[in-house]
């Protein structure tokens, strides 16, 4: 039996800093405590949520909401994006600049693709991030921190 259970259990009194890390080593042995936790993602992160496809004259809008659960300042944020048909088959490809976008801020986004109907898109994927960048310049992380979702019929996925 280990030695620190055992004096725990006969009852003599041991230091408070001995104290504290055998109840620090009981509460993960018991899983009370997890011994390491993965990294969310350090500074948070960007939810792009596909809210809803609309019909407009000649065009489908897309309405995207960006919830920036960072602590960056988005001074741009260029989203490639492709939309996939009910067939599966690539329908159009565009960019979509996002920014600016300000730390712990939710905010709507518009844009219209033209000659497209909303009906006949299934999907729609974030293919890459081809332009992001805060005050201190260009950033490498920004496609590792969005999570994209959907509450439209279409799917929104990276």
């Amino acid at each position: 039996m280990h030695r620190g259970f055992d004096m725990v259990r006969t009852g003599r009194k041991l230091p408070a800093l001995r104290r504290s890390g055998m109840r620090l080593a009981v509460a993960v042995a018991l899983g009370v405590v997890p011994i390491c936790v993965a990294p969310a993602l350090a500074e948070g992160a960007l939810e792009i949520e596909l809210n809803k496809l609309e019909s407009v004259e000649g065009a489908c809008r897309s309405y995207m909401v960006f919830r920036n659960g960072t602590e960056i300042a988005y001074q741009s944020l260029r989203l490639d994006l492709v939309l996939f048909g009910k067939d599966g088959v690539i329908m159009r490809r565009l960019a979509l600049e996002a920014a600016p976008l300000a730390p712990g801020k939710t905010t709507v986004k518009l844009f219209d693709v033209q000659g497209i109907a909303c009906g006949d898109i299934a999907q729609v994927l974030l293919n890459d991030v081809t332009a992001c960048r805060d005050a201190s310049g260009e950033r490498s992380d920004c496609a590792s921190l969005i999570k994209p979702s959907s509450k439209a019929v279409a799917t929104f996925v990276k």
